[in-house]
């Protein structure tokens, strides 16, 4: 066996090769304490639908758009977490590029800001805009993905604004999610829904378990 996999097996990392580059490396972990409190206040408190020994602390590799590997850091429930483990596996392992991977509580959880900052995101105890209706991140079974070059679009609305770049869908780009492809494939694997697939709204950057 590879030295470098029997160090990953006993760490606890999910290990797997990428020819000329650097390895994926990943694990899930429990929330440390230095998580929960970054996230109590602010991404989670009291009352949010679950409990933060329900969520599990998910660390990635990923492909940036400078074609390097990155390392970075995401919150979903414990019943999802080794297989969307295994979906950043192979996005990184297919080059899909992602801006970034940082937990919502680095822009105050306000989700505006994370899309402005074209952030791949997942737990956030927040409601559905506009509405008293618990969103799927409150509940960590949901992911939005690159959402600059993946917006929200309603009519005229288009969030984050500098999605409006990314309204042709079928102008294929770097970091875009189509139906068919790698990403909607990993996911559907799951048995997860993609918002791009909405009926009137479209979100293109979301994905989840219930498909909502």
């Amino acid at each position: 066996m590879h030295a470098a996999l029997v160090v990953a097996l006993v760490a606890g990392l999910t290990w797997s090769p990428v020819a000329g580059g650097e390895p994926f490396a990943g694990s899930v972990s429990r929330l440390d304490r230095q998580t929960r409190e970054l996230m109590t206040g602010s991404s989670w408190r009291p009352g949010c639908p679950v409990p933060l020994r329900a969520l599990r602390l998910v660390r990635v590799t990923y492909r940036g758009f400078d074609g390097d590997p990155h390392r970075g850091r995401l919150v979903v429930h414990r019943r999802w977490a080794d297989e969307i483990l295994r979906v950043f596996e192979t996005l990184y392992d297919t080059d899909f590029p992602i801006r970034r991977v940082r937990l919502v509580d680095r822009y105050g959880a306000d989700d505006r800001e994370s899309m402005r900052r074209d952030n791949t995101s997942a737990f956030n105890c927040r409601y559905v805009a506009g509405t008293s209706t618990w969103s799927q991140h409150a509940y960590g079974r949901a992911i939005d993905l690159n959402p600059v070059e993946n917006p929200y679009v309603a009519g005229a609305r288009v969030s984050p604004r500098r999605g409006r770049r990314n309204l042709d869908r079928d102008d294929v780009r770097p970091g875009m999610i189509t139906a068919g492809d790698v990403v909607w494939t990993a996911f559907d694997d799951l048995g997860w829904g993609w918002g791009g697939e909405w009926s009137s709204a479209k979100d293109y950057q979301h994905f989840s378990a219930n498909g909502r």
